[in-house]
């Protein structure tokens, strides 16, 4: 194929497989490093670099994360925190993107004109806040659940998407007898596996990497997120009580405190990877909705 093409398409297509090249070694390289210096004796991390040397690789970064109870908490809170998100904003999307995607739903153009609104204007950080503690929600899981879970980019993604679908396979079940309930559960969310899998992929991303919201309303340590635990260990440089009780001096404390923190950002972005594949095969043709109309 790249022989069949012209000389101008050669240089663009060459030209373009070098950038991406470079891209791609730009994430690869700091990723690769963070991963082997967590397994990095600190002593060799510190006096050589990284190693291949198996000899000088070690568990005890991953151990000592373990062995925190927070951490564990932490992340347990964090996978709970963005499944839960990631299905109640979700199936609010879809149940509001269905109606909105229908040119016979009366009011449609208003109801959209006012989500649009909101996505440029909002009463801000205290309003939200007062809100929130009003509601009784404030150092509960709710705080972190439900201020968020609208969000109206993913609506009109998903009504894009649903305007998408043919409307005679509406009117085709409707003549077979089929409900409008029967119709949107077992044949229009069937059809919607790409547009569901790239929202949910969005809203579990966002809301793993989030720690603000957490920040502000959670007060309570065994209801705070990974982020929040990281943050301190990361950021503000204050690891956790017995994590790093057998360091003997200033300078054992810092290669340890350097091991720990690449494997906590390890951990961290575990999850991730590891759900990125399943979802995939759905997030080329999810992400394209609306870019091509027939």
């Amino acid at each position: 194929m790249f022989k069949q093409q012209t000389k101008t398409d050669k240089i663009i297509l060459t030209t373009n497989g070098i950038i991406m090249t470079l891209i791609v070694l730009a994430v690869l390289g700091p990723l690769i490093y963070v991963v082997m210096a967590s397994f990095t004796d600190p002593n060799t991390l510190l006096n050589s670099g990284l190693t291949l040397n198996p000899a000088k690789w070690t568990f005890q970064g991953y151990l000592r994360v373990f062995k925190d109870g927070s951490i564990l908490t932490g992340f347990r809170n964090s996978l709970f925190y963005s499944t839960a998100f990631s299905i109640i904003s979700v199936s609010i999307t879809v149940l509001a993107a269905y109606p909105l995607s229908r040119k016979d739903f009366v009011g449609r153009k208003v109801i959209m004109t006012i989500f649009i609104i909101t996505m440029f204007f909002g009463g801000g950080l205290i309003p939200t806040y007062l809100l929130v503690k009003n509601m009784n929600m404030l150092d509960t899981i709710w705080a972190i659940l439900l201020p968020g879970a609208v969000n109206v980019w993913n609506i009109i993604l998903a009504r894009a998407y649903f305007q998408g679908i043919p409307n005679e396979l509406r009117e085709a079940a409707v003549i077979d007898g089929t409900s409008e309930m029967q119709y949107f559960f077992r044949i229009l969310l069937p059809l919607s596996k790409p547009i569901i899998a790239v929202l949910v992929l969005y809203q579990f991303v966002g809301q793993w990497n989030s720690y603000f919201d957490a920040m502000i309303y959670l007060k309570s340590d065994n209801l705070q997120p990974l982020q929040i635990v990281l943050r301190s260990i990361l950021v503000q440089m204050q690891p956790r009580p017995g994590m790093f009780e057998d360091a003997q001096n200033t300078a054992q404390l810092q290669q340890l405190a350097e091991m720990v923190k690449y494997a906590c950002i390890v951990i961290s972005s575990l999850p991730l990877i590891l759900i990125y594949p399943f979802f995939q095969k759905y997030f080329e043709k999810g992400v394209m909705v609306g870019s091509i109309k027939g």
